[in-house]
């Protein structure tokens, strides 16, 4: 399992995908692969982080280790592989139960891992077009009531 070490990496993975969490706040982006798919290390990267609003230093480094155990033991497997992440530790952290913690992490990487499926390209379903008569301009699918003088034109009258 590799490391996010420099800042310029944790500040490409904040503008990415945030899943919160009662511990931490999960932040995810897909690895751009300069040199073409399948020539990079593809295995997941994870970076670990507490700001200093949180307690003192024993505390933040409390933190982390929990994050980074909670990562070795399951967190590794589920993984998207390609994605780095960022773990934002919060005081949440030290109160929660190891097995919690765990769980928690599990379900924001699904979470994650859905955020960064490519999107389906989906159909509109057909409207019954042929149904209605509609004049340049109208909303699709608005029907224009008859005349009470005579068939429907598409003219309109000129607004000035």
């Amino acid at each position: 399992m590799s490391r996010l070490k420099k800042r310029a990496e944790f500040l490409k993975v904040a503008r990415g995908a945030r899943t919160p969490r009662r511990g931490f706040l999960l932040q995810s982006i897909r690895r751009d692969d300069p040199a073409g798919p399948g020539t990079a290390d593809t295995a997941p990267r994870f970076g670990y982080t507490v700001t200093k609003k949180i307690g003192n230093a024993v505390e933040r480094n409390r933190i982390r280790r929990r994050l980074r155990e909670a990562v070795r033991l399951a967190g590794a497997e589920v993984a998207e592989p390609g994605i780095d992440y960022v773990l934002v530790g919060r005081q949440g952290a030290l109160s929660l139960g190891f097995a919690e913690l765990t769980a928690d992490l599990l379900g924001a990487l699904r979470a994650a891992r859905k955020a960064h499926r490519p999107a389906r390209a989906t159909t509109a379903p057909q409207t019954g077009a042929a149904d209605h008569e509609t004049a340049p301009g109208d909303r699709p699918g608005a029907a224009i009531p008859p005349s009470p003088t005579g068939p429907a034109t598409s003219e309109r009258p000129n607004d000035g």
